[in-house]
C-alpha cells in the first residue's frame, strides 16, 4: 500500500471515532476479564552457607484484562489495558538481618527496611491498529515466542513495553516482527532496561523477526532471529510433528538455538558480560533438543534429550528477577541451561477424564543434567525432580474455579547451586465482566 494510502486510511478511521458507529464497534466487540490467583509459595534451600535456608509467603493477585474491538474502516484502531494488582497476606523476615527465619522477595517487592511491600501494582496500555490480518501493538506485551516468552510463575506474569507487527495474510505462514524496550518483573511495579545473566550493564533495544509455517498438516516449522544490543544474537529453527499411531499421538519437537557474541559484548567490555565457563564473559552457545511425546487414552509419556556446546550458558533476556527459556528443561526451580551440560528428561501425565473425571489432570517430571563445564572435579551434575496436580471445577457454585499442586525437589553438584525443594499451591478464577 502506497504511503499516501496508508495515511488517508489512519486519519479517516481516527475521524471515524467521532461517530457512533466506530465507537461502539470499540465496546460492543470488546473482552474483559478479572483473573484472580491466591499464590502459597515456600522454598526450603537445602545446602549451603549462605542466609537465609527458607522463604514462605502467601498472596493475592489480580489481573484485569481489556481488549476492545477495532473501529470500521480499512485501518482498524483499538486498544488493550491490563492491570495488575498484588496483595501480601503472609511474608516474614527482612533480608537485612543475619538471623531471620523466612526470607522475603519471591512474590513481592522488599521495601526499603527489606520488608515484602504490602501491596504492588502497575497498569499498562497497548494501542492497536489492524489490516487485514496484520495487527500492529504499541505498549504492553506479553510474547510467547521461541527467543521471548513472558514468565508467569508467580503471584502476577511479567510484562514488556515495545512494539510487535504479527500477520497472518499469507497463507500457512505467521510472521512476527517485534522490539522490546522494557521488561517489568514478576514481583515489581517498575520497568527497566534489558540485560541477560552474568551482565549489569542494562540496555534498551531487543529485535526479533521470525515466523512459523504450516508445511503440512502434521508438521509445522519455525525460524526466528533476535539480537539483544550489545549482548548476542540468535538464531532459532524449530519443528513439531504429528504422527498417528493406532489410537495415539507421537508428537515430536526439535529445537536449535545458535547464539553469539555481539556488540560490547563481543568487544568484552565491562559490564556486558555472560555466564559461563572459561568464556571471558562471551556469549557461545549452541542448544539442540529433541522431545518424543506420546499420548493415549488420557496418558501421555514424553522423553527427551538436551546438548549445550559452546563456552558460555544459554543466554536469554534474564534481569535477575525471574524469567523463562524456551528450553524443553526449563523446570519449576532450574533450567538445565548451563554451559556443556547434557540432560535427560522424563515426563508423564494423566488426563483423568478418561476415567470419567474430568477436570483432574496429574504430571510427573523428572530431568539429569550432567557434564557441565565446570573447574571443580565431580561438579558436574544436577538432577530435578517435578511433581504437579491440577483441577478446574466442572460444575456447580464453583464452577471454573481452579486448583493446582505443585512441589519440586532440586539437587546439584554445581558450585554455586544450592540444594532446593519448593511447595506452591495456587487457587484461581477468571471472571468473565464483558
Amino acid at each position: 500500500m502506497k504511503r499516501h494510502t496508508l495515511a488517508s486510511a489512519i486519519a479517516a478511521s481516527l475521524f471515524g471515532l467521532s461517530h457512533s458507529a466506530a465507537a461502539s464497534a470499540l465496546i460492543e466487540n470488546s473482552k474483559a476479564t478479572l483473573d484472580t490467583r491466591n499464590f502459597y509459595f515456600n522454598q526450603d534451600n537445602r545446602s549451603g552457607d549462605a542466609a537465609p535456608s527458607y522463604g514462605e509467603e502467601w498472596g493475592q493477585g489480580f489481573v484485569l484484562n481489556f481488549q476492545s474491538g477495532y473501529t470500521e474502516g480499512a485501518v482498524g484502531l483499538g486498544f488493550d489495558a491490563i492491570a495488575q494488582l498484588g496483595i501480601r497476606l503472609d511474608s516474614g523476615g527482612r533480608t537485612s538481618k543475619a538471623d531471620r527465619s523466612r526470607n522475603p522477595g519471591n512474590l513481592f517487592p522488599l521495601d526499603s527496611n527489606g520488608r515484602a511491600a504490602d501491596e504492588f501494582s502497575r497498569i499498562d496500555f497497548a494501542a492497536k491498529a489492524r489490516i487485514a490480518n496484520t495487527e500492529l501493538r504499541y505498549g504492553a506485551l506479553q510474547p510467547k515466542l521461541p527467543v521471548l516468552t513472558y514468565n508467569d510463575g508467580r503471584l502476577l506474569p511479567q510484562t514488556f513495553r515495545g512494539a510487535q507487527i504479527s500477520s497472518g495474510d499469507i497463507d500457512k505462514l505467521k510472521l512476527t516482527v517485534g522490539e522490546i524496550r522494557q521488561a517489568s518483573g514478576r514481583a515489581s511495579s517498575d520497568y527497566d532496561d534489558l540485560r541477560i545473566a552474568g551482565g549489569s550493564e542494562r540496555v534498551d533495544r531487543f529485535r526479533y523477526a521470525g515466523g512459523d509455517y504450516v508445511l503440512t498438516e502434521n508438521l509445522t516449522t519455525s525460524y526466528y532471529f533476535a539480537e539483544l544490543k550489545d549482548y548476542y544474537r540468535q538464531h532459532y529453527l524449530g519443528a513439531v510433528h504429528n504422527l498417528a499411531l493406532g489410537d495415539g499421538k507421537l508428537t515430536t519437537d526439535l529445537r536449535y538455538f545458535d547464539s553469539n557474541a555481539h556488540g560490547a559484548n563481543d568487544d568484552r567490555r565491562a559490564g556486558y558480560g555472560a555466564s559461563g565457563f572459561n568464556n571471558n564473559g562471551e556469549v557461545d552457545n549452541q542448544a539442540a533438543s529433541a522431545l518424543f511425546t506420546f499420548s493415549q487414552s488420557g496418558h501421555s509419556l514424553g522423553l527427551g534429550y538436551q546438548h549445550l556446546s559452546g563456552n558460555s550458558n544459554f543466554p536469554f533476556i534474564n534481569n535477575g528477577d525471574g524469567a523463562t527459556a524456551y528450553l524443553i528443561t526449563d523446570s519449576q526451580i532450574g533450567k538445565f541451561q548451563r554451559a556443556g551440560e547434557r540432560t535427560w528428561l522424563a515426563r508423564y501425565g494423566y488426563d483423568f477424564a478418561a476415567a470419567g473425571v474430568p477436570g483432574l489432570k496429574a504430571t510427573a517430571s523428572y530431568l539429569r543434567g550432567t557434564d557441565v563445564d565446570s573447574a571443580v572435579a565431580g561438579a558436574d551434575s544436577e538432577w530435578e525432580r517435578d511433581l504437579r496436580v491440577d483441577y478446574k471445577v466442572q460444575s456447580g457454585y464453583l464452577k471454573d474455579l481452579g486448583i493446582s499442586l505443585r512441589h519440586a525437589s532440586l539437587r546439584s553438584e554445581v558450585a554455586g547451586q544450592r540444594d532446593v525443594d519448593e511447595v506452591r499451591a495456587i487457587l484461581s478464577y477468571s471472571f468473565v465482566l464483558r
